[in-house]
């Protein structure tokens, strides 16, 4: 999780056709800081030599420099360290955002959240990767727009960013059993027993519904988790509507073999 935003930085000194030669000749830093940088080794980077490399590769400021501050944290670096660091440097003008990048970050930032709060339960943590996922999507916008299907992209960078915090289970795939205790239908029973047995037969199912392949188990934790309509969800996951119902129709007889007296209706 730490230094998120290199990838895009690395990607964009590959493609910029410069070498370490000439970002140290740009830069003012010396070939061993930066090379430790690119490669993510030796202490944490202060931001005033991350930026003079962004300044460099000519990527959006803004975006990077919240990148940078969250893995700083997740690095264990002290919140005084992170802001004296970054008052260490006078930003010039703010970057232009993308209009239709702004458009995208505002129609997805709600069901992005809810989504990734299914995986996450602590409402910080969702934002967070929220955050960085339209961050790194401005970041790395050219490439997204160049992509066939740009609301996928978008998807697809999210869905990577909320995995990598998400508890696994012991097989691999992510630990979904904790949404149990979030729903209310289990409280609905008259007695504290069947209420704990209730919730266990849908921590069971959520444990299934983890299982699935996962765009099986995206629309299946849109649809019936975080109750997204079911016409809004092919536009939120970049699939067309026939692909989603197909992949929907899949999951659910898949859950009801499993738990028919549990499956989700339509």
């Amino acid at each position: 999780m730490h230094r998120t935003w290199l990838g895009p930085v690395r990607s964009r000194f590959a493609a910029s056709g410069l070498t370490l030669d000439d970002l140290v000749g740009r830069s003012g830093y010396s070939k061993t800081r930066l090379s430790e940088l690119l490669r993510g080794k030796g202490y944490y980077p202060g931001w005033e030599m991350t930026y003079s490399v962004v300044r460099v590769l000519n990527l959006p400021v803004a975006p990077l420099r919240r990148l940078w501050q969250m893995a700083a944290a997740e690095a264990d670096k002290d919140a005084t360290w992170i802001k004296n660091r970054i008052l260490d440097v006078q930003s010039g003008d703010p970057d232009d955002q993308p209009v239709a990048h702004l458009g995208l970050a505002q129609a997805m930032r709600q069901p992005y959240t809810a989504y990734a709060q299914s995986f996450l339960q602590a409402g910080p943590r969702a934002v967070q990767a929220v955050t960085e996922t339209f961050d790194i999507l401005w970041v790395t916008w050219d490439e997204a727009t160049a992509s066939p299907h740009t609301p996928r992209y978008a998807w697809e960078l999210l869905r990577a960013r909320v995995l990598a915090r998400a508890a696994r289970r012991p097989g691999g795939y992510p630990d979904l059993r904790a949404a149990a205790f979030c729903t209310t239908a289990p409280y609905e029973a008259p007695d504290l027993v069947e209420q704990l047995a209730q919730v266990d037969i849908f921590a069971r199912f959520f444990d299934a519904i983890a299982r699935l392949p996962a765009d099986q188990r995206d629309i299946t934790v849109l649809r019936y988790l975080c109750g997204i309509d079911v016409d809004a969800v092919p536009g939120i996951v970049g699939l067309s509507p026939a692909v989603t119902h197909t992949l929907d129709h899949h999951a659910r007889w898949a859950l009801k073999e499993l738990f028919p007296d549990t499956e989700p209706q339509e």
